[in-house]
């Protein structure tokens, strides 16, 4: 039988075989405590599944990922594990109408955050557990079918130390030392969850109702480490949930399906969040232990409601196969940013879409790897890598769209029948498009075949045309798009022409909607309009593309960029003029200038702290080698100044001063950093917490400044998991050709870190002022990728190919070494093979950008 890797072939004739009726599930976790860490330290499970055959006869497989295998019976006759068991699957052959397969194994606990992770505390020695499963990782905590369209109820029991608590999908009750959950709806393997430890628990209660005078109640709670119980805040957590129920109950007329609504915030988590119902899990890091913007408050509350979009689209409704991940994950992502703008005080919420998810998408979206929303998904790789800007960003940003083109009230009456025809199903794309047709009345299999069917984003510029009278003659939109995906879109745009007011003001003074289809558009509407100095395609961030400029709103952007009175304009120009840096076609130095010239008047904290994550990654990667001090320098001084002028205690000072340590470099520069960690310097307002200290000690550390004592010194003060991560950061980035070998082997050449800790030692590793020191590494990467693709689980494998990727050595040299293994292992698994490409890309683009900077200066 084949491996790991199930194929949509091989899913697709289990799922015209079976129907499952449903799984038990038992799992003894005693022996997460105690005992020692030697070997593999594993658990019971025992699993009983019933399901049907549609051909009596036939042979299939269960799934199972497990260090050994006790007992295997099949309809009551017991089968030998040796015989029946490779690893990973399970041989059932001689299958009845009726069935009953009872498989008792030992399964491991995880240190790389897939299956049941296992962590202890290093504060207090405690341990605590988590699942984590999508796409396919709940085989490794119990015997299953682990695809999507295989639902069915499933009813869980733990066995767990005394002293712990339990959480399940369905409610627990505690029995004889045995923790035993309610009986579950249909659902699919990968959203099934158990919690377990001393967690800190928190309750709150939700009711709602109806017209017709029934009430729903929901049981609420919030769990996290003990450690940690002083930072929860779960006022605010419970706050933005009840206004997410509320949302989603008024607009999808579908009561929430799962009961309860716990919400665990877990360590050492490879994701954001994900939404097994009613035990939604998050990683602990939305747990702020020091001063955060508002732009995290933000960031959480949209996770919060991207997950709990997701009890309706992705867990009351779930996709056949993974081709169709968008169907759960494109919508939550959209539904996240539309119930956080009307529901909750982030009003703003649509800025942050504009200006952070999409430039994910962007450049997703440019990759070779790129790939139509519905995607071809093989197999589980190719699922596990899908997971990325254009299912989540791309597709959210194309149902914004859609609620453009069809309207408000036909999207979610499409919705509501989309649920209520589907519910505890599996769907594919055509059983969405179908409602929406019937609730919009348009051609949604025409605008499938273009949004949804095909890769690429287009690219829109104004062409103005202006009267010998100063009047615009005549207004057209010109659409382009790559020779690689040649594809013209449908676009519902907003058009906005912008002019300074008698106070200096730049504001919109006239604007026109326009459906953009084919290569020219004339905007009728606005001919006559007096002439603008900025036109805004896409103004109000209507569609999906790339906003170009003709040369008078370009040169309008250069010198009055931070006179944009709207915040949503602004943000849209600044992406635009990203794009421009990331596609060549403006020079590097030429953004660093605009952002140290305009970013200090931005008064949107998201919008600044991706200005700064730009500047930053413009200097790093696309500035021209011969001007980075130049640039350095300049950023250095530019982000000084307006930490010291940003208002006391304010957010904006806070983001300035992480700002100027991510940039920090001259020796008075770290010294000042030093005097602010050591309290003999002061800014006034600005408090130096925890979180702070770190976020300055990782600069001094990679120049040199701080060694390995005052690393250990700082991880006395601050002995958590979270002193832990960061003190392993930044020792990786010391300024030691000793320090890299040794980081390099703890990552690449041993197994024992876990995820988290690979995380950290991968983000301290590679350091802009250490390019020398990376040098080496580039023919090591890429000796080594392939066999830690083989012998390493997939998560910790693409964590090592993407983050060691050499991309500091931004030479032609390098880009031919990645053509070279590229060329020799055409063989290597396509999945890896994609992480290769899309490095290869990011760094060819950087090389070129690096050309068009250098042009600029002669």
């Amino acid at each position: 039988m084949p491996g790991e890797n199930l194929s949509r072939d091989e899913a697709r004739e289990r799922a015209a075989l079976l129907s499952v009726d449903g799984y038990e599930v038992s799992l003894d976790l005693r022996s997460a405590v105690g005992g020692t860490d030697a070997g593999p330290r594993t658990f019971r499970s025992v699993t009983t599944i019933r399901f049907r055959c549609a051909e009596p006869g036939a042979t299939s497989f269960a799934d199972l990922i497990a260090p050994s295998v006790t007992a295997v019976s099949l309809n009551g006759k017991d089968l030998d594990p040796g015989a029946v068991f490779d690893g990973s699957r399970i041989l059932l052959e001689d299958l009845g109408d009726d069935n009953e397969l009872v498989v008792d194994a030992q399964c491991a606990y995880s240190r790389t955050g897939e299956g049941l992770h296992r962590f202890v505390d290093p504060e207090d020695g405690e341990v605590y557990l988590y699942t984590q499963y999508e796409p396919a990782d709940s085989r490794r905590v119990f015997a299953n079918f682990e695809q999507p369209d295989l639902k069915a109820p499933f009813r869980f029991e733990v066995r767990a130390p005394e002293d712990w608590v339990a959480w399940s999908n369905g409610v627990g009750e505690l029995h004889d030392g045995v923790w035993r959950f309610a009986e579950t709806r249909p659902i699919s393997t990968y959203i099934t969850a158990i919690v377990a430890g001393p967690y800190h628990y928190v309750t709150d209660h939700y009711s709602r109702t109806f017209d017709d005078g029934t009430t729903l109640e929901i049981p609420l709670g919030a769990l996290c480490r003990k450690g940690l119980a002083r930072y929860f805040d779960t006022d605010d957590v419970f706050l933005v949930t009840k206004q997410g129920l509320d949302f989603f109950h008024d607009h999808f007329d579908y009561p929430y399906p799962f009961g309860k609504y716990d919400q665990a915030f877990v360590p050492e988590y490879n994701l954001g969040a994900m939404e097994n119902p009613g035990c939604v899990t998050f990683r602990e890091e939305f747990i702020f232990r020091g001063k955060v913007t508002q732009a995290s408050y933000e960031r959480r509350a949209n996770v919060i409601l991207h997950e709990m979009a997701h009890m309706w689209f992705g867990d009351l409704v779930t996709m056949e196969w993974w081709d169709d991940l968008w169907l759960k994950e494109s919508f939550a992502d959209f539904m996240g940013s539309f119930s956080m703008v009307e529901a909750t005080r982030f009003t703003n919420g649509w800025i942050t879409f504009a200006n952070n998810r999409k430039s994910w998408a962007y450049r997703a979206d440019q990759l070779p790897s790129t790939h139509p929303i519905t995607a071809d998904i093989r197999d589980l790789e190719d699922a596990k890598l899908n997971f990325d800007g254009i299912t989540y960003a791309k597709g959210a940003s194309v149902l914004k769209q859609l609620v453009a083109y069809v309207g408000r009230d036909a999207f979610l009456e499409g919705a509501r029948r989309y649920f209520k025809r589907n519910a505890y199903g599996n769907t594919r794309l055509g059983d969405l498009l179908s409602v929406l047709e019937e609730t919009s009345g348009r051609d949604m299999a025409a605008w499938s075949r273009a949004w949804l069917q095909t890769a690429g984003v287009n690219s829109l510029t104004p062409q103005v045309l202006l009267s010998s009278e100063g009047r615009i003659d005549e207004l057209s939109i010109l659409q382009e798009a790559a020779e690689s995906h040649p594809e013209l879109r449908p676009h519902r745009v907003a058009v906005g022409l912008y002019r300074r007011t008698s106070e200096g003001a730049l504001e919109r003074y006239a604007r026109a909607e326009v459906d953009v289809d084919g290569p020219r558009t004339v905007v009728a509407e606005l001919a006559g309009a007096e002439a603008p100095e900025l036109v805004l395609v896409n103004d109000d961030d209507l569609t999906y593309c790339k906003i170009r400029f003709d040369e008078g709103s370009l040169a309008t952007l250069r010198e009055r960029l931070g006179e944009i009175s709207d915040p949503l304009a602004r943000a849209l120009c600044w992406s635009a003029l990203w794009n421009l840096t990331r596609d060549a076609l403006m020079p590097a130095r030429d953004f660093i200038d605009l952002v140290l010239r305009f970013a200090g008047r931005e008064s949107d904290i998201g919008v600044l702290q991706m200005l700064h994550a730009w500047a930053n990654s413009a200097l790093t990667h696309y500035a021209a080698p011969e001007w980075r001090d130049t640039g350095g320098k300049l950023l250095a001084e530019g982000a000084l100044r307006e930490l010291r002028a940003a208002e006391p205690g304010s957010q904006h000072q806070l983001t300035w001063a992480r700002f100027f340590a991510a940039v920090a470099s001259s020796e008075a520069e770290l010294g000042l950093l030093r005097d602010l960690l050591e309290g003999t310097a002061k800014i006034d307002g600005l408090e130096v917490d925890q979180e702070l200290r770190w976020a300055f000690l990782e600069p001094l550390a990679s120049h040199g400044v701080a060694d390995e004592g005052v690393l250990a010194a700082e991880l006395a003060r601050d002995d958590t998991a979270s002193g832990k991560r960061h003190q392993v950061r930044c020792l990786a980035a010391r300024p030691s050709a000793a320090v890299k070998a040794q980081a390099w082997a703890a990552v690449v050449e041993s197994d024992k870190l876990s995820n988290a800790l690979v995380e950290a030692t991968i983000a301290g590793f590679a350091q802009p002022s250490q390019r020398g020191l990376g040098a080496p590494y580039v023919a090591k990467y890429f000796d080594a990728i392939e066999r830690v693709w083989e012998e390493r689980s997939i998560q910790i494998a693409m964590d090592v190919v993407k983050g060691l990727f050499p991309s500091l050595q931004d030479s032609e040299a390098t880009l031919a070494a990645t053509d070279t293994w590229l060329s020799e292992h055409g063989a290597a698994a396509p999945a890896l093979r994609r992480l290769v490409l899309e490095a290869r890309d990011d760094l060819a683009r950087a090389l070129r950008a690096q050309a068009c900077d250098l042009a600029a200066a002669g």
